[in-house]
């Protein structure tokens, strides 16, 4: 839906990583990790938050469901840390090749 239907050209570098739905369905999670420029990744927060309603209208028209659940996005920012401790172990290892 993010690559064919949203047209918002804001959208970019954007992955969804995962999604939680509550157990009565009336709630959906949506874990996403932005790639490129702070000030980038800031946009395309902004127009995935607006394109929200389109969305849900979306998956209303596509899955059968009683009631769509409703959406909220949730910054997914575990990439970030892994990439952050990677560098600290980096760090550890030049520290102990030096004292070798």
């Amino acid at each position: 839906m993010l690559v064919h239907d949203v047209k918002d050209p804001r959208i970019q570098l954007v992955t969804v990583t995962g999604v939680d739905l509550t157990s009565d369905m009336s709630l959906a999670k949506i874990y996403v990790t932005f790639y490129g420029e702070r000030d980038k990744q800031e946009e395309a927060w902004k127009a995935m938050n607006n394109a929200l309603g389109f969305m849900r209208t979306e998956i209303a028209k596509r899955i059968r469901l009683r009631s769509v659940p409703s959406l909220v996005l949730v910054k997914d920012t575990s990439m970030e840390y892994s990439a952050h401790i990677q560098s600290i172990l980096e760090k550890i290892k030049e520290k102990e090749c030096f004292h070798d």
